[in-house]
């Protein structure tokens, strides 16, 4: 058997001091996350981001910058993800759109309730990519290259 990381985008949205986020249905019970989801076959990783959060929050999202690669290995599971943390703007929305399954609502939290909150987080990458957000990381999307 080959290993191979679970390969996902987040994206990672400040409005006037508060961040969205997804409130989902888990194996885990009611988490939070970031407005995520998994690489498809053939889709570049900027597009992934845009696609996953449209289909999570009703939002239209503009990336504009690369906040981080994470890797994080879920101990309880075995699992292995590689995260490609994006930031940028919501240039519209689709309110009477439908969400992903398993996504309950979105909730838009400032930095406090999210740290008040981390127990009811998907995985530790949520509280890190804020606080990375906050900390001004950013990297040019020219960092990553798709060939098609």
């Amino acid at each position: 058997m080959i290993w191979k990381p679970h390969v996902t985008v987040a994206a990672v949205i400040e409005q006037n001091g508060r961040f969205l986020l997804v409130e989902e249905q888990t194996d885990d019970g009611i988490l939070f996350n970031q407005p995520a989801g998994h690489l498809d076959p053939g889709e570049s990783l900027i597009d992934a981001a845009i696609r996953e959060t449209l289909e999570e929050s009703a939002c239209h999202f503009a990336p504009d910058a690369l906040l981080g690669i994470y890797q994080w290995h879920q101990a309880g599971r075995d699992r292995t993800y590689l995260r490609f943390a994006f930031t940028g703007a919501i240039t519209g929305s689709e309110p009477d759109r439908s969400l992903d399954t398993g996504i309950l609502r979105t909730v838009w939290q400032t930095p406090d309730e999210m740290r008040a909150q981390q127990n009811r987080h998907r995985s530790p990458l949520v509280i890190r990519c804020m606080e990375d957000y906050l900390a001004g990381k950013r990297y040019p999307l020219a960092l990553l290259t798709h060939y098609a």
